[in-house]
Formats: C-alpha cells, structure tokens, sequence
C-alpha cells in the first residue's frame, strides 16, 4: 500500500509503480465512484464491454459434424496455398 496527497487543485498522483503495472499514460480516463465505504476509481476501457454466448448457444456451423482428420486436411490445404 502506498500513500498519495491530495494537492490543492484536487488531484492525485498515482505512484509510477501503479501506472507502469497497469500501462496507464498521461490522458487515461477514469471512472471515479463513492460505494459510502470507500472511493473506487478504474479505468475506462477503450473499447466496449463484450459479451460471450452462453454454452447452449448452438455454433454457426450447422453442416455434418467435421472429424480431426477433416480439419487436419482443410489446415494442409490452406497452408499450402500460403507457400
């Protein structure tokens, strides 16, 4: 744990070990919240929360279930035609 201090124009600096870890420059943004027991602040993500299908979502592929040695062949062919 480290100790930061306010300074007169309300900011904080946030230790080089912190930001260095968490690769926050100069212009990150972040969210600042009060839970009422404790100040939380994180960063804004650049890029959009996603979300992940859930287990029982039935895949894209809808043809005949393919075997290893289908998919082994399909590799071989792409790879060949990148040589």
């Amino acid at each position: 744990m480290e100790t930061v201090r306010l300074g007169n124009q309300g900011q904080l600096v946030l230790p080089e070990a912190i930001r260095s870890v968490y690769q926050w420059v100069e212009g990150t943004n972040f969210f600042i919240w009060d839970t009422g027991s404790e100040i939380v602040i994180k960063p804004v993500s650049p890029f959009p929360v996603s979300q992940l299908e859930p287990p029982d979502t039935p895949s894209i592929y809808q043809g005949a279930p393919l075997t290893l040695e289908d998919m082994e062949k399909a590799i071989d062919i792409e790879a060949g035609k990148h040589k």
